[in-house]
């Protein structure tokens, strides 16, 4: 039972709708680059999700205690966010690489100390309308190919803490995005998604 649990982790993690086609993060991605997949089941609209996708340009959304050097994300999301231009900043250490509205937004490390510390990592975040009145909006995260000795367990220890930290964080996007969903024209209350 706790191996079927632990099963395809820190590598995939929820809904597998849509897992059966996932289109890599970054063009340059090849057999040995490696992709971990997190994804939630959402019950809000794809306009909406995609907005608050933008906000990423603002802050992290998962554990600001821990990536957001103790600032609470915004709450209430920012429509100039959705004026996308490649390269414009994206939590910090990532730039915006590529996007589709209401569909996708592609973000690479940047170059410099992020990627020496990190790797050159491109993550895609897709919104997937199910036809089942949900729409799952999942992370892509591609990883480069491990390298050195140490760079397969490197590889996998980078992928547990993203698979913690965007857990959190596509969780917190869905819930405030819900939200706004259920009631257009205002902000999602402060008690969703809390800390």
């Amino acid at each position: 039972m706790v191996a079927l649990f632990f099963s395809g982790l820190p590598w995939a993690w929820g809904s597998t709708f849509g897992a059966e086609t996932p289109e890599s993060p970054d063009s340059r991605a090849g057999a040995q680059r490696r992709l971990a997949t997190r994804a939630v089941a959402t019950g809000a609209d794809p306009e909406t999700l995609f907005l608050w996708l933008c906000q990423l340009r603002r802050a992290p959304y998962s554990y600001d205690w821990i990536d957001n050097f103790g600032r609470r994300s915004p709450r209430t999301p920012d429509p100039s966010a959705t004026n996308l231009e490649i390269g414009q900043d994206v939590m910090t250490i990532f730039e915006l690489a590529g996007f589709e509205p209401n569909r996708s937004l592609t973000i690479s490390m940047k170059p410099g100390w992020p990627t020496r510390l990190f790797g050159a990592i491109a993550v895609r975040y897709a919104i997937i309308p199910t036809g089942r009145g949900r729409v799952l909006l999942r992370g892509d995260l591609s990883m480069p190919p491990a390298g050195r000795v140490l760079g397969r367990p490197r590889r996998y220890l980078l992928a547990w803490g993203d698979l913690i930290m965007m857990r959190k964080q596509l969780r917190t996007l869905s819930s405030l995005a819900e939200g706004l969903t259920a009631r257009p024209g205002t902000a999602a209350p402060d008690a969703a998604a809390t800390e």
